[in-house]
């Protein structure tokens, strides 16, 4: 059973308990009876009644208990961010309202691809709690296609991606396009080039990212349309392994500029890649159209005003 179905056919017309679903929601985020009853201070007896009542109530099982861990069933995990939302929903409710109409309080959730968390994301944020202290935040820091699908899937206000520019069901508002550079260590005979061409690198050992990663679909587009491929010698899944792997000394990467070390780096050096230049664009991703909380949206107006006024890293 779908989970629209279940909205539909259950949530409307059963009585739910609010806090069955915080012991299911901290359970399938902990991935653990025993962490998630001493999280929302009950005894792991309660917690299991109170999730096995939920899923009576649904009529579907939501989690898979095995001897090792808690993992959630397909039900489970399409319901899942549902039920945070309700309870999200709840807490912004029982606010005062005038509270959350004057931006002192509320909730801004946010998914955003790992570089840009990391780099530039804490700074408009200071920015911003300055200004509205009491603002809570939820981060989903993940992959391009997982920002892209909470997006869709309406659990996050909006995200920070570089998928969707050609998505017909979200608006994408372009912030930074970044260049692909080249890591490697600084005794590497690529290290002190002037720039090095895509073609070079097949003489050296390459490490990319997998086929799943967003970065690696926009390096394969760009460098099939110029005939160049070089051979990958180590496939990882995260941006950070590829420079773990430079700095080693086990091969050289071409990774997007706020991927690299902002300032200089003891061990890792960069050189323009070029033939072809490759680049990628990062921007908000929104569904048009959505309603989103005060604070959200006078986050997503600071966030554009900051970086198009060139509060770029």
């Amino acid at each position: 059973m779908k989970c629209n179905e279940l909205n539909d056919c259950y949530v409307g017309r059963m009585s739910i308990d609010l806090e069955d679903l915080r012991a299911f929601v901290a359970t399938a985020e902990m991935q653990s009876f025993r962490a998630a009853a001493e999280t929302i201070h009950l005894s792991q007896p309660a917690l299991t009644r109170r999730i096995q009542k939920l899923e009576a109530t649904l009529g579907v099982p939501l989690l898979e208990r095995t001897t090792r861990r808690v993992s959630l069933t397909a039900v489970g995990r399409d319901f899942l961010p549902r039920a945070r939302r309700l309870l999200d929903d709840l807490e912004t409710s029982l606010m005062s309202v005038r509270e959350i109409a004057e931006r002192r309080s509320g909730l801004v959730s946010i998914a955003c691809i790992p570089t840009a968390a990391y780099y530039f994301l804490p700074d408009v944020i200071a920015a911003f709690t300055a200004e509205f202290p009491a603002i809570r935040f939820r981060i989903l820091d993940a992959g391009a296609n997982e920002v892209l699908q909470s997006v869709l899937n309406r659990e996050v206000d909006f995200g920070i991606t570089l998928l969707g520019a050609d998505d017909p069901d979200v608006a994408f508002d372009p912030l930074i396009e970044e260049p692909f550079l080249l890591a490697c260590r600084r005794d590497h005979p690529l290290a002190h080039r002037a720039s090095v061409s895509w073609e070079e690198l097949a003489d050296h050992r390459f490490v990319t990212v997998g086929r799943s990663s967003g970065n690696r679909l926009i390096m394969d587009l760009a460098l099939a349309k110029a005939n160049v491929r070089p051979r990958s010698f180590f496939e990882v899944q995260h941006l950070s392994t590829s420079l773990g792997l430079v700095e080693a000394g086990l091969g050289v990467a071409a990774l997007p500029r706020m991927a690299l070390p902002a300032g200089p780096h003891h061990v890792i050096a960069t050189v323009p890649l070029t033939s072809p230049h490759v680049t990628r664009t990062v921007g908000v991703v929104r569904v048009p159209g959505s309603r989103r909380s005060p604070a959200a949206e006078q986050f997503y107006e600071m966030l554009l005003s900051r970086w198009r006024s060139g509060g770029e890293p």
